[in-house]
């Protein structure tokens, strides 16, 4: 719904609220007002409205930023929601039968109608042509090892398809077809108040303006269906959780012949058993008795190609000590990090009589306290 009240306010809430406290809201009063647990309250309804409206705009990260821009501007304080002759002190007349938004500009800033026209349906003319599918984003876990080196990750995705049978019309192969009796032909509703509406694609035509006589028994009349795709994902050396990859034209199918959208794969590393990472340094616990960390000893490592380097523990080397390895971590960008070896020392559970003997003679020789 266009910005003729404060969605803030519709919903209860202040406008820093962050975008998890506006979903929480929301399903809060949408499943104290909805129709179905009102049925004879047409104000529960009415109010039921105005929440999912408010919620269109502020519950959408990107449309919230641009209505907060707006709202910054004052672009919405002089518009009466009736819209005819409405006007601010001093400002300009408000257009015969309602404020359109393709037609605002302010300052100079032009561009902003034709977001605001965009966001809540400024037209029909524009709501025919070609439009693009949605972006569709999946999330992907990815091994520890594929993501610090980079490497091809098999997923299996789910992803709309134009019906093969009726080539998207949503009719059985010769089916006749008639202007949608709900919309008129235009493809879009309209509901809003006063001069304002909010247009929604048709959901009897689904946006085409027709409806077939016979709908196609493939797909019921969607005029697209959804079918599992194998496909490889290419990871990037040095990908970390919250990567994403973009994969062009693997998302939503688009409207009217509109293009596709695209696929976003947001990878998840998996953790390894041996490696964590810090940054682009890989961090590798290494094990050691208290015979090495006390004498001192060599520990071979296996670096992350495989390679094996051999580091030397001084003597007396305490639990947690780090050891570099330049250059044998990850690289990304042409940037290589190193890779730090960290010694664990380690205890035994349980000790023979004769160890344990020589263990207390130790301790009794070093004045160490037991």
């Amino acid at each position: 719904m266009p910005p003729t009240k404060d969605y803030y306010a519709v919903l209860g809430v202040p406008a820093s609220a962050t975008q998890d406290e506006l979903k929480k809201q929301y399903r809060k009063l949408a499943k104290k007002f909805h129709p179905d647990a009102n049925p004879n309250d047409p104000k529960a309804a009415e109010r039921f409205k105005e929440v999912s409206e408010a919620y269109t705009v502020v519950g959408d990260a990107e449309k919230r930023k641009q209505y907060d821009d707006m709202r910054r501007l004052g672009a919405f304080g002089g518009f009466a929601p009736g819209g005819r002759g409405a006007r601010p002190s001093g400002g300009p007349q408000a257009p015969p039968g309602g404020f359109k938004f393709e037609d605002l500009d302010i300052g100079g800033l032009g561009g902003f109608g034709d977001i605001f026209s965009s966001m809540f349906g400024g037209g029909g003319k524009r709501s025919r042509g070609p439009e693009r599918g949605q972006d569709v984003e999946r999330a992907l876990d990815v091994p520890f090892r594929i993501a610090a080196t980079g490497g091809k990750v098999p997923v299996e995705l789910e992803v709309t398809e134009e019906c093969e049978t009726c080539h998207g019309s949503g009719g059985s192969p010769g089916a006749k077809f008639a202007t949608c009796p709900e919309c008129g032909g235009r493809g879009t509703i309209s509901f809003g108040q006063g001069g304002f509406a909010v247009q929604r694609p048709c959901p009897q035509c689904l946006g085409r303006g027709q409806v077939p006589g016979e709908r196609c028994a493939t797909c019921g009349g969607a005029g697209e269906i959804r079918a599992r795709r194998k496909v490889l994902i290419t990871v990037p050396a040095g990908a970390d959780t919250g990567t994403r990859i973009r994969l062009k034209g693997q998302g939503g199918r688009g409207s009217r012949n509109g293009p596709p959208g695209d696929l976003l794969i947001s990878i998840q590393v998996a953790p390894d058993r041996f490696y964590s990472r810090e940054g682009l340094d890989l961090v590798a616990k290494v094990p050691i008795n208290i015979a090495q960390a006390t004498l001192g000893s060599k520990v071979g490592v296996r670096t992350l190609n495989g390679r094996k380097v051999a580091i030397r523990i001084p003597a007396g080397t305490p639990s947690g000590k780090r050891f570099r390895v330049k250059g044998q971590g990850i690289t990304k960008d042409d940037v290589q990090g190193d890779l730090i070896v960290q010694v664990e020392v380690t205890v035994p559970d349980k000790l023979t009589p004769e160890q344990e003997k020589m263990m207390r003679e130790f301790a009794e020789a070093g004045g160490l306290k037991y």
